[in-house]
This record gives C-alpha cells, sequence and structure tokens, in this order.
C-alpha cells in the first residue's frame, strides 16, 4: 500500500523554506470489524441516546462539556473552541537543532515521512545529508487538524521522518514505580549479567510478526474462498 499523504506546506528556519508533503509511515495492524445485524448483515449505525429523557438525540441537540466533578460539566461551543485553537499554517517551523539521543524515547509519539514537493527537491536533499553529517533534529512546531505539535525532523535512509512528541506535562511520574534500591547478591549479579550478555542481538524488526492478525486474516481469507459461489469470485485477503 502507498504512503498515504495527509498535509502539504514548507520545512522553514532562518531564510530556508522546503516545499514538502507529509505522508504515513505506519500503516495500524489491528484488524477492524464493523458490528452487523445478526439476522441480515446489515451494518448497525450508532445513535446517542439521552437516559434522562430516555429518547435518541438529533445531532442539533448535541454539545461538549467537560467534566470537572462527577456529573458535573463546563459546556464549551465550537465558537469557544475555534477562539483558542491554533492558526492554521502550512509550515513545519524548525525553532532549534538538537541531538536526538538527548530525547527520552516516552516522549515519541506517532512517526511520519516527509517527502519533497515539485521544486524542493535539491534544498530537501541537502538538508537530508547536513542533518546526517551533524546527527542532529530539528525540533519544530506544526498545526495538524486544530492541534499545535512539537515534532522532531530527522534524516533516515536518506529521507526526512518526522516523529510528534508528547508534552512534558503529558509524561507520567515514575519516582514510585521503581523498587527501593537494595544491596544485590554478587552471584546473583552476576548470573544476570551473563544471561542478559548471553542475549544480546542485533535489532531485526523482520523477525518478529503479529501472530494474531495471521491467524485472523487466514481466517477470514478462508471464510472469503469457502463463501465464493464460483472460482471467478472467489479472492485474497492477504
Amino acid at each position: 500500500m502507498a504512503a498515504q499523504g495527509i498535509w502539504n506546506g514548507t520545512i522553514s528556519f532562518s531564510l530556508v523554506a522546503i516545499p514538502v508533503r507529509l505522508v504515513t509511515a505506519v500503516e495500524p495492524g489491528h484488524v477492524s470489524f464493523h458490528l452487523l445485524h445478526s439476522k441480515d448483515y446489515s451494518r448497525l449505525a450508532r445513535r446517542m441516546y439521552c437516559p434522562a429523557d430516555e429518547r435518541m438525540i438529533t445531532p442539533d441537540e448535541i454539545i461538549r462539556g467537560y467534566e470537572i466533578l462527577p456529573g458535573k460539566y463546563v459546556p464549551m461551543t465550537d465558537e469557544e473552541l475555534e477562539s483558542v485553537s491554533p492558526e492554521r499554517s502550512r509550515t513545519i517551523e524548525i525553532i532549534e537543532f538538537i541531538d536526538m539521543k538527548d530525547v527520552d524515547p516516552i516522549y515519541f509519539d506517532h512517526p511520519y515521512y516527509l517527502v519533497p514537493s515539485k521544486g524542493g527537491e535539491k534544498a530537501y536533499q541537502l538538508l537530508v545529508e547536513v542533518m546526517d553529517r551533524t546527527n542532529k533534529a530539528g525540533l519544530a512546531r506544526f498545526v495538524l487538524a486544530e492541534r499545535e505539535y512539537l515534532v522532531a525532523v530527522t534524516s533516515k535512509n536518506g529521507a526526512l521522518a518526522l516523529t510528534t512528541l508528547h508534552y512534558s506535562d503529558e509524561i507520567l511520574p515514575d519516582e514510585d514505580l521503581s523498587p527501593k534500591k537494595g544491596t544485590a547478591e554478587a552471584d546473583e549479579e552476576i548470573r544476570m549479567k551473563k544471561s542478559i550478555e548471553e542475549m544480546i542481538a542485533d535489532f531485526d524488526p523482520g523477525k518478529y510478526a503479529d501472530g494474531r492478525r495471521k491467524k485472523i486474516m487466514d481466517l477470514l481469507d478462508a471464510k472469503v474462498k469457502e463463501k465464493a459461489p464460483s472460482p471467478q469470485a472467489a479472492f485474497s485477503l492477504a
């Protein structure tokens, strides 16, 4: 499946502006199912139900609300949300260059690729080469779907990648998760260290796969072929 383009704009820093497209870098591996009526396999539609009025609610009766106490809400209109939303932009504005080894992986959120748009190929390739030689990443602000993201722009295999980052206030503290430090027995520490050393290997993601997803797809493929009325109608989900 070809990477899906989701945004067009420019990477900008200092006096440099490079036209690029943002495309998806990963395809979720989960298998999605629709909810159907068991009688006729019709796809079910979701409806909003108000338990207080005991009736279905139409879209024009629905508003947003933020819960401040159990059952207590502060309403928020679309206009109010729009007034505090960041201004839509076509720019990935690099604010500084950093060393990615200083970024804890817990901050990594979602990966994308950046590909050059027409007319930006030369400047794009130059930026890739400079970032690769200096081993630096561009820390940038980026507005997508009415939200401003903090992102890292990096060079990867001759291209640019963009990773959205969590903000620091989204990271939960971990001080209470680790057990208190104690004095480990010397022989126990040696055994553990030896076990780790024996299992050291280069990371090869191709060795691993989602076994359950494969089994589900094989099962679905078999069911499709079983239900097909003729060989011409049979097809594969693989």
